[in-house]
């Protein structure tokens, strides 16, 4: 269950205040798939909070597969905070349904642990696909002003170098990798996005994350970085299974979730944007050593095994350059250290 603490809705305001013209969400209907992931958990979180903080009279629509999952996290909220569920499953293809209008849909419902969609594929394929098309056509039926689809750095594959990507500069992915999966059908998906563009005239935006970290971290999410805040919070030794010597682009939940909503807002249509934060690029061991750091324990290196190297991402650096965000007049309000610290605090109940 989410731990709403004081410290938690400080960082939700102060990342409220990073979104140009936020107002321009008052009084609109969303609806968010995925609605209790870790990154659109923090949406809704902030959406919510405009309404009890500014009267916004946004109306989130929580859309996923259990009412109780939802109730459960968004614990405390209701349809008189603009709380409203709808039931979606990403990965059957069904007609998705919503009561009433709706002005905008964030997609972010997919399977996005390396180790689940190592062992579940076709599901994570089929989910990726068939999920947002079924928002698509949602969208069309319901005359959605816009549509914004959460996708993923891992599309960029691997290219040389160790600069940041841009939005146009893809790598190469080996389509018969086990874990190809994925990135692939992200990259479908983004390209479904800007058909329904040019075949329907539906404006679609997207975003790539990259590495988010946060206090809206699941208890069944067992990624690299995840490990690292379940370990500092219990006050426990973090374990590397590698020399976590990989560039990534780390980015806190609610700097995640402000960035989306102003590209939501501001983004051009039919164009990708990274979620990035240049405060907290920075190699998987640097981000292990501030979990340490703030939990006061040690950090320890040992070898992985073969099948838990199956599931590792083969980008060296998988570091994104935040300036075509950053030029929608996004700022970031966690650099790494901050938002470790934020982290560990949330979990904690301070």
């Amino acid at each position: 269950m989410m731990k709403y603490t004081d410290t938690y809705w400080k960082g939700v305001d102060e990342s409220i205040g990073c979104i140009p013209d936020a107002e321009k969400l008052f009084g609109k209907r969303i609806l968010i798939t995925g609605a209790t992931g870790m990154i659109c958990s923090a949406i809704a979180d902030l959406l919510l909070r405009m309404n009890r903080a500014k009267q916004a009279g946004i109306e989130v629509i929580a859309a996923g597969r259990s009412r109780e999952k939802v109730q459960a996290r968004f614990c405390g909220f209701t349809e008189a905070d603009g709380l409203f569920y709808e039931y979606f499953d990403a990965a059957k293809a069904e007609e998705a349904k919503a009561a009433g209008s709706v002005d905008m849909i964030i997609h972010g419902a997919s399977n996005a642990n390396p180790a689940i969609y190592m062992k579940e594929p076709v599901e994570t394929i089929l989910a990726n696909i068939t999920g947002l098309d079924a928002m698509l056509q949602l969208a069309l039926r319901k005359s959605a002003s816009r549509v914004l689809y959460i996708s993923s750095s891992e599309v960029y594959g691997q290219k040389e170098g160790m600069e940041p990507y841009r939005e146009a500069d893809y790598g190469f992915v080996d389509i018969l990798s086990p874990r190809a999966g994925y990135p692939c059908s992200k990259r479908t998906g983004e390209s479904l996005c800007v058909a329904y563009g040019m075949q329907h005239q539906l404006d679609t935006v997207i975003v790539r994350p990259g590495h988010i970290y946060g206090p809206t971290i699941t208890d069944a999410d067992n990624r690299a970085s995840a490990e690292f805040t379940h370990k500092a919070v219990n006050g426990e030794n973090i374990t590397m299974n590698s020399p976590g010597l990989q560039l990534r682009s780390y980015c806190h939940t609610l700097d995640c979730a402000s960035a989306i909503l102003t590209v939501l807002l501001h983004g051009e249509s039919a164009s990708a944007y990274n979620i990035s934060n240049p405060g907290s690029i920075c190699t998987i061991r640097q981000i292990a050593q501030a979990f340490s750091d703030a939990a006061g324990t040690e950090l320890i290196t040992k070898m992985a095994t073969e099948e838990e190297k199956k599931s590792y991402s083969p980008m060296s650096n998988s570091s994104l350059s935040s300036d075509r965000l950053e030029a929608l007049g996004w700022k970031a309000c966690f650099p790494l250290e901050k938002g470790v610290k934020q982290t560990v605090d949330v979990l904690k109940g301070i």
